[in-house]
């Protein structure tokens, strides 16, 4: 498979150094409108050989790719991703898939129409983490999920787009968090209310803090408090979670701590709480998809050869961007808004 990346700032190392660990994946183009920049890369990498541009249809008509590695900044993806499906490509993007509704469900036809796949790099599906998380609660040892709640608390001085944007956290971070919380919930978001601002010392320009509850179908509901301008007492990337079942809880630190409590016994007499007991979380099964950006990457490589989808194609994952706007729009209102 051939392959052209697009947008090679900071982002594109990772996906560069991913793409060098894919067996039968040659990466033959690098574009970006700095074409120094590609450059830069090219040398970083060791692609010696590789052609470099700034005009991304130019680029695949001279390399013939069979594949568009999407890392741009989200104002130019749908002109990418469409450009790339227009030329015969499979496309696999960086989040967010698309910066409007309009935009995400544009390029779900677009692929549609192309016969390609277009999906996301939701890397955070492929930890090890969420996934030990999803299999125990799949086998329902702590009930039905009635709830789940996680905080996100960091302060990264990015400099760039991000200090500059509008929804920085709630369009360029909490994606992944939403995009989690609907798979540990293996349900989906219909209704949600969210408040978002910008506290005083922050260094981005617009709202860099946020707290959303989602409505999701079954009775349970999912909220979210965060921020990226909170120094002190990090929580991990990945946000600390407690998720509340019928009949048990389960934290996760984010790291490697996962713990659970399920009732045992009704309270003994004169006492109102009832007894539990701690359970193991079983570890990893073989068959567990794992690798974060590589895990999304070889996923996306194996369903380009085999005819498949991958777990993040557009046209599922547009439900978790759904959420994003769906928060961007009930923050601007400040009322319940429902997802459609």
């Amino acid at each position: 498979m051939r392959c052209v990346l697009a947008g090679c700032g900071r982002m594109s190392r990772v996906w560069l150094e991913s793409a060098a660990r894919i067996d039968g994946l040659e990466v033959v183009g690098l574009v970006d409108l700095d074409r120094a920049a590609a450059r830069r890369q090219a040398a970083k990498h060791g692609l010696s050989g590789v052609a470099i541009g700034t005009d991304l249809a130019r680029m695949l008509r001279r390399t013939r790719a069979d594949i568009v590695f999407d890392v741009v900044v989200p104002g130019a993806r749908r002109s990418v991703v469409e450009t790339a499906l227009a030329h015969g490509c499979h496309v696999l993007s960086e989040k967010p898939m698309a910066d409007s509704m309009d935009a995400a469900r544009a390029l779900v036809l677009a692929a549609r129409q192309a016969g390609r796949l277009h999906a996301v790099v939701q890397n955070r599906r492929y930890l090890a983490g969420v996934r030990r998380l999803k299999r125990f609660l799949g086998g329902s040892a702590v009930g039905k999920i009635t709830a789940l709640h996680c905080d996100f608390f960091l302060a990264p001085r990015f400099g760039g787009f991000r200090e500059a944007m509008a929804h920085p956290l709630l369009l360029d971070m909490a994606i992944h968090t939403f995009d989690v919380g609907r798979l540990l919930a293996g349900a989906a978001a219909e209704a949600v209310y969210c408040a978002e601002w910008n506290p005083a010392g922050s260094w981005y320009a617009n709202g860099a803090s946020a707290v959303a509850l989602f409505e999701f179908s079954g009775g349970a509901v999912f909220s979210y408090r965060g921020s990226w301008c909170a120094d002190g007492l990090r929580t991990s990337w990945e946000a600390q979670w407690r998720i509340i079942g019928t009949t048990g809880t389960v934290l996760w630190d984010g790291h490697d701590s996962l713990r659970c409590e399920i009732y045992a016994a009704p309270p003994p007499k004169d006492e109102i709480l009832a007894t539990v007991e701690p359970i193991e979380i079983p570890p990893l099964d073989p068959h567990d998809r794992i690798g974060g950006h590589l895990g999304v990457m070889q996923d996306f490589c194996a369903a380009v050869q085999s005819g498949g989808e991958p777990e993040t194609v557009g046209h599922e994952n547009i439900n978790s961007l759904a959420m994003v706007f769906g928060a961007i729009d009930s923050a601007a209102a400040r009322a319940r808004m429902a997802l459609v």
